[in-house]
C-alpha cells in the first residue's frame, strides 16, 4: 500500500531529529514507499468545500541539519489529493490550533487525519482526563482565590498549571507555608482567562512521571522522566531525564480503561503520564517520547503507528 501523507507540523527546518516524534513518523512512512508533504497550519484554506494546504514534498534522512529535502510549494486538495493527514503541529492549543482541527474535519470523512481533529478538539489534554477522575490526584480548576486557598489547606502542597500550556511550562510547586499563593493565583487571572488546574502535589514525582504510548488505544511502551535536580518537572523538554520502565499492574488498568474509548475517538497515538499511579494528562494533539522508547526497548513505535493508519485506510475502502 502506496499513501499520500501531508503532515502539518512545525517548521522542519528547526527540528532536532534526534528524538523528534514527528520526524522518525516520516522516517518510516517513508520506508514504506508513502510520499511525503509537509506544510505548516498556517497554509491552510478553504474555498468552495476544498480543503488545501500550500505544500512541499520532501524526503527525510537521519542526518542533523541536512535532514530533508524539499520540492517547490504545491497547492494541494486535502480531500481529494491526500491519503492521510498527519496533524503534529506542537501546541499551545489555542484558537489557530482549534481553528485547524475544524478546517480538517471537512475532509476527515475522505482523508484519514491522525489524530482525529474532533476528537483533537474535544479532548485537550487537562480536560479530557477529568472523564477518568478515578485514577487522577485530588484536582480543582477554577479562578477562584478562595476555592485554591481551601484547596491548599486541605492538601499541604499543591500544583498550579494552566489548562492549556505543553512541555512542563508555567507549572508550579506550592509548599506547605508557601506566602506567594495569593500571587501567583493573581498573575495567572492576569496572564490566561481561563481557568486554571490546582492538583495535590504527589511527592512520588521525584521517582518519575512515566510517558505511556497507546496506539490505536493499545499500550505499546513507556518511559519514565526524572525531573533534574532541584525540580519538580520531569517533561524532556524541561530538563527530565528518559530512563527505561516497564508498566505496573495499575498502570496496565488505566491502560485498559483509557483503551477502547481512544481508539473508538480516533485517536490512534497518544501519550498517557502517571505519576505512582496516577493519571495526569491525556496528549492527543502532538505526543512525543517514542524514539526514547524505541532506544529504551528495542521496538518500532512508528511502525506500529503506521500499521494502525493502514489498517484503518484498507477499512475504508
Amino acid at each position: 500500500m502506496s499513501l499520500k501523507v501531508a503532515v502539518q507540523m512545525d517548521p522542519l527546518e528547526t527540528i532536532k531529529i534526534a528524538g523528534d516524534s514527528t520526524f522518525a513518523l516520516m522516517m518510516a512512512a517513508q520506508s514504506r514507499g508513502h510520499t511525503l508533504y509537509e506544510y505548516g497550519p498556517g497554509d491552510l484554506s478553504y474555498d468552495r468545500g476544498q480543503v488545501r494546504a500550500l505544500a512541499r514534498p520532501v524526503t527525510v534522512r537521519a542526518t542533523q541539519d541536512d535532514h530533508f529535502t524539499a520540492g517547490e510549494q504545491e497547492v494541494i486538495d486535502l480531500g481529494d489529493d491526500i491519503d492521510v493527514v498527519l496533524m503534529r503541529q506542537d501546541p499551545p492549543f489555542d484558537l489557530a490550533y482549534i481553528t485547524a482541527t475544524h478546517l480538517l474535519e471537512r475532509i476527515a470523512h475522505r482523508t484519514l487525519v491522525v489524530n482525529d481533529p474532533a476528537s483533537v478538539r474535544n479532548a485537550p489534554e487537562k480536560l479530557f482526563v477529568l472523564d477518568y477522575a478515578q485514577f487522577m490526584p485530588a484536582t480543582l480548576i477554577t479562578r477562584k482565590l478562595d476555592e485554591v486557598r481551601a484547596f491548599h489547606a486541605e492538601h499541604g502542597e499543591i500544583v498550579v498549571k494552566p489548562l492549556y500550556g505543553n512541555a512542563g511550562s508555567a507549572v508550579f510547586h506550592v509548599g506547605r507555608a508557601d506566602k506567594n499563593l495569593a500571587a501567583l493565583i493573581e498573575l495567572f487571572g492576569e496572564v490566561w482567562r481561563e481557568p486554571f488546574m490546582v492538583q495535590a502535589f504527589l511527592p512520588d514525582v521525584s521517582e518519575g512521571d512515566k510517558r505511556i504510548v497507546l496506539v490505536d488505544g493499545v499500550p505499546t511502551g513507556a518511559i519514565n522522566r526524572l525531573p533534574k535536580s532541584g525540580e519538580i518537572r520531569s517533561n524532556l523538554a524541561a530538563g527530565g531525564a528518559a530512563h527505561a520502565t516497564e508498566l505496573t499492574p495499575k498502570e496496565r488498568e488505566i491502560c485498559d480503561v483509557l483503551g477502547p474509548e481512544l481508539a473508538a475517538r480516533g485517536l490512534i497515538f497518544v501519550g498517557i503520564d502517571v505519576i505512582a499511579g496516577h493519571l495526569t494528562e491525556i496528549n492527543v494533539t502532538s505526543p512525543t517520547g517514542i524514539v526514547a522508547i524505541d532506544k529504551f526497548n528495542g521496538t518500532d513505535t512508528p511502525g506500529l503507528i503506521w500499521d494502525a493508519i493502514e489498517r484503518r485506510v484498507s477499512a475504508r475502502g
